[in-house]
């Protein structure tokens, strides 16, 4: 973990109430997919949890939905302002289990974490299959940037709008080696049930506080008892979560 202070180099909106945000400055401190940034705004006491899209040697990308004062304070942000942020926090998806032919699955904001990991499994010559799940067509982003990586992409849409009608779980293959996912625990629980005798992970959306682990305000019980989301996590082995809680 590292804190630093990092410019804006991008910012636009992708949806309605879902924003992309490239910032410059120290990434050392990021070493997996899947780990998150805590973001401290002016007038806020809390910092604002974020997931990484995407990192390189001098930037980070992080796809943020509107959903309270601080991300929307965010998302009136300007190029060339600053932002405080602790990065490289928490514990990643580990691409070395994947397998020949992953699947990767992602509920709405639970999309932006899959972007570096698909990238790190395409690079190893893995064959990826990403699952993108959302309500309607106007809340879609990022499928053709998954595309352009080399994945095969499969939209759902509740509504039937665009792609398959119905769930994540509607449009599972019928082989994969390995499930990473990301989004609301309802889907997570689905994915669970529909993939069974396949490991995988499972990256956990959580309310937190300090971000690292000193103040376990965001503890959830396992089957080896309790874990933080922030420190031990947001990524856990899916047959390790307490799914009956």
């Amino acid at each position: 973990m590292k804190q630093g202070i990092y410019t804006i180099v991008g910012h636009e909106p992708l949806t309605k109430d879902v924003y992309r945000m490239v910032l410059s400055g120290d990434t050392s401190a990021m070493t997996m997919p899947g780990q998150f940034i805590e973001i401290g705004l002016p007038g806020f006491f809390l910092r604002r949890p974020i997931s990484v899209c995407d990192y390189d040697e001098s930037t980070i990308t992080i796809i943020y939905k509107v959903v309270g004062q601080g991300t929307d304070v965010m998302s009136k942000m300007q190029k060339g302002e600053t932002l405080d942020a602790l990065v490289g926090l928490g514990h990643g998806f580990e691409v070395e289990r994947s397998g020949d032919d992953p699947l990767l699955v992602g509920g709405g904001v639970g999309v932006p974490p899959l972007y570096h990991l698909a990238k790190r499994l395409l690079a190893a010559g893995r064959e990826v299959t990403v699952i993108l799940g959302f309500n309607r067509a106007a809340e879609i982003f990022y499928a053709d940037e998954f595309e352009r990586l080399g994945a095969r992409v499969v939209v759902t849409t509740v509504d039937g709008s665009v792609g398959v009608k119905g769930f994540v779980t509607d449009a599972l293959p019928e082989k994969f080696s390995h499930v990473y996912s990301c989004g609301p625990m309802p889907m997570l629980r689905a994915l669970y049930g529909a993939t069974q005798g396949v490991g995988g992970e499972f990256s956990l959306e959580e309310r937190m506080g300090c971000g690292f682990g000193a103040c376990m305000g965001c503890s959830i019980m396992t089957k080896n008892g309790s874990r933080r989301v922030c420190k031990d996590g947001p990524v856990f082995d899916k047959e390790v979560l307490a799914w009956q809680i």
